[in-house]
């Protein structure tokens, strides 16, 4: 059935359109951490459909949330005044730390940062955009001109002209040898350089933790030292959290706050995790920056009810059960765990992380070089184990993303381990 399945995905899908496995998976349900395929094996699951099942699979008090929403009206389309979206929206103002906040619901993170270039092109009369070499922000022709991985940009047009600032990867590039205080004293005199030689862009846009990059990240601190810089010239900051949001990375509730000595972003995006796997997004800014706009808008499913309802239930689950500490304490303990495999495994050149946020690299042995085969050999081995992990990176998609439901315990995190050790000394 798997095969025949397949057949008919090639016969209609694009070419581009990825999977993952030489034998694809059919995943047909999932409850708690786990997933099913369609022969009934059973997977323990370390990527939740690309960081979007946040807090697990079948999570009563979601679906009991979307069941009744259901039964009442699905949808109205933003023409109308819609209860939970307003609820949810008040929430997410609250916990963004911005001032005077506004919220605007859309689909997806590629939306919401399409959103977020939109306003801030708008507000600053400037279609220069700063972005983070290795960078990922979605799929849409706007957010492909600002991705700085060439493995998920599949074209050079763009309606927007960017510039890509050193910083993102700490263990890579020209600053790499450097202290952290070194490395942002380096990364914010190249940011200087640059803005001398451009007219005034309108924002720089950041991963907090590069998500699709291979959960790169850099010293604590660097974006609030760019903060300083752009605010003297007036250039605004996006926060990307469509990735590190929800309390992933443990140590805090926004990737921003681990740059947060100048005050939150004038722009956060944000998508995945919230809704528990239904389509959430969407962006949060100053009054006056969402509101710069001159003409009519809507949004005919963003923020729809049933989305609102499973974004609320989930986010009431989230905070109510502690998941961001819950990620600081089990994340940290599968991190260890992990380093401690790794020490032992020559191609293994980093593993990195924070929370249940964590990339393990893989490169050929003794070398800085990328080996996505032994990359891609090491998922296949995982499947086998019963353990699906994901894969990102720059230089080759030659990393292992791991990045399993907050809700993750103890023991479930001994067994993906121990898994995952097996896949790796499985190299040969």
């Amino acid at each position: 059935m798997t095969n025949d399945l397949l057949g008919r995905h090639r016969a209609v899908l694009p070419d581009w359109l990825a999977l993952y496995y030489e034998e694809p998976l059919e995943i047909t349900h999932g409850e708690g951490r786990h997933v099913w395929d369609a022969q009934g094996n059973r997977y323990l699951d370390f990527f939740g459909g690309i960081l979007t099942t946040m807090t697990a699979h079948a999570l009563p008090e979601v679906t009991k949330a979307v069941s009744e929403q259901a039964g009442r009206i699905i949808h109205s389309s933003t023409l109308y005044l819609n209860r939970p979206m307003v609820e949810l929206a008040e929430r997410i103002a609250q916990l963004s730390g911005i001032p005077d906040a506004r919220v605007f619901f859309t689909t997806s993170g590629t939306e919401a940062n399409d959103t977020a270039l939109l306003l801030a092109t708008a507000y600053r009369r400037s279609n220069t955009i700063l972005a983070m070499r290795n960078s990922y922000h979605g799929r849409s022709f706007s957010a492909v001109g600002i991705t700085g991985n060439s493995g998920w940009s599949p074209t050079s047009l763009s309606p927007l002209q960017t510039l890509y600032v050193h910083g993102g990867v700490r263990t890579r590039g020209p600053f790499a040898s450097l202290s952290d205080d070194a490395y942002i004293a380096a990364c914010v005199d190249d940011l200087k350089d640059l803005l001398g030689h451009t007219r005034p862009p309108a924002a720089l846009i950041a991963e907090p933790v590069q998500g699709v990059g291979g959960f790169t990240a850099p010293p604590d601190g660097l974006y609030a030292a760019f903060r300083e810089v752009l605010h003297e010239r007036g250039i605004l900051w996006i926060a990307d959290e469509v990735q590190t949001g929800w309390g992933r990375t443990g140590e805090h509730f926004w990737g921003w706050q681990a740059h947060g000595r100048n005050g939150p972003p004038d722009i956060m995006t944000f998508a995945k995790g919230i809704g528990n796997g239904m389509s959430i997004g969407g962006v949060v800014a100053r009054s006056e920056i969402m509101n710069c706009l001159d003409s009519n808008s809507i949004s005919t499913f963003g923020g729809t009810q049933i989305t609102m309802a499973a974004g609320l239930a989930n986010l009431n689950y989230l905070l109510e059960h502690d998941l961001q500490g819950n990620a600081r304490r089990v994340g940290g303990l599968l991190i260890e765990r992990l380093r401690a495999v790794a020490a032992h495994v020559p191609a293994v050149r980093e593993v990195r992380g924070r929370g249940l946020m964590i990339g393990i690299e893989i490169t050929k042995p003794g070398t800085d070089e990328a080996d996505p085969q032994t990359a891609a050999a090491v998922l296949e081995a995982a499947r086998e184990g019963g353990l699906l992990i994901g894969k990102g990176g720059g230089h080759n998609t030659s990393s292992l993303r791991v990045a399993p439901p907050l809700s993750l315990n103890v023991a479930e995190a001994e067994e993906g381990a121990a898994i995952l050790e097996n896949a790796l000394r499985s190299i040969p």
